[in-house]
């Protein structure tokens, strides 16, 4: 059996469960996941190597229509990721009709060549077959003639992901291995780590907080016998600062204690995580702001 290798990204409206999805393939978690829209802010690729091939997914944000500069970059990342790959996966809903959302990424983003797989995830929330038939042909008709697989899985639970893979493997070309065979992500540590962070804040706010936070790791020495990182938790107003630092310091201590936790288990060392909290005035909309924090299309 010839070899086979290529570029795969996940492209779909926010919450779909598009990092789910990666993380449930390759085993491990690599990408944050929270019920919050706008989780995943940059492109991430995936790394997944078996004996048929190597396959390099490229999982993208959710796509919806920016009010911010962070929007915009979000929206580029997710467009930036089709031209490079050689398939597309249409992630969406299983659970509900195609919706306006959906529409939109068919008319701008999936105009190309570029073959595309339909991926209905959560369809075992649907108990009735004639129901998941008539969501099935509401992405159908989204998609005109184009001649496109479709496939029905659970990210969740890894239902169905084993007839996924061999759809991608059949759309891929024949090519070599790109990355070594251990290696599955491209992020670096301290991009995990900031994530990581991210994801507990994500995990323990609500409203308007998640979305105003950034992250940077100021400091990451793996050294010694310990590993010693300092972060800080960037926010937009003090009201912000306030909810995350808690009272008598008790959130910011729950958030440090759930991401350490995590870090030790990437890393495979004792972590001394020292996180600050401080305030930056609408960095949303600031794109000298946003690039500082590592958000900038490539």
């Amino acid at each position: 059996m010839a070899y086979k290798s290529g570029f795969v990204s996940i492209i779909g409206r926010p919450n779909v469960g598009k990092s789910t999805l990666l993380n449930k393939i390759l085993g491990q978690k690599v990408v944050i996941t929270s019920s919050k829209p706008q989780t995943t802010r940059r492109r991430i690729k995936g790394i997944y190597t078996s004996d048929k091939g190597q396959i390099i997914f490229v999982d993208t944000p959710g796509v919806h229509k920016p009010l911010y500069k962070l929007g915009e970059y979000l929206l580029e990342e997710a467009r930036l990721s089709i031209p490079d790959s050689d398939l597309v996966l249409f992630m969406v809903d299983g659970s509900e009709k195609a919706g306006r959302g959906d529409k939109w990424i068919i008319e701008n983003l999936l105009t190309t060549d570029i073959p595309v797989i339909l991926v209905l995830n959560k369809v075992d929330r649907v108990k009735s077959m004639e129901k998941r038939e008539e969501i099935v042909n509401s992405y159908k008709e989204l998609l005109g003639d184009r001649p496109v697989p479709t496939v029905k899985i659970s990210a969740k639970t890894g239902r169905n992901i084993d007839d996924l893979l061999k759809n991608i493997y059949r759309k891929l070309p024949k090519g070599p291995a790109y990355y070594p065979d251990e290696e599955i992500t491209d992020q670096s540590m301290k991009t995990i780590v900031s994530e990581t962070i991210r994801e507990k804040v994500l995990n323990n706010t609500k409203e308007e907080v998640p979305h105003s936070i950034a992250v940077m790791v100021e400091y990451f020495d793996e050294s010694g016998d310990i590993t010693n990182i300092s972060a800080t938790i960037f926010v937009e107003f003090e009201s912000q600062k306030g909810i995350i630092i808690g009272d008598k310091g008790s959130m910011l201590k729950k958030i440090g204690t759930e991401a350490r936790e995590d870090i030790e288990k990437t890393v495979e060392n004792k972590v001394f995580l020292d996180l600050h909290v401080k305030v930056k005035k609408k960095w949303r909309k600031n794109p000298s702001t946003l690039k500082q924090f590592g958000y900038h299309s490539e």
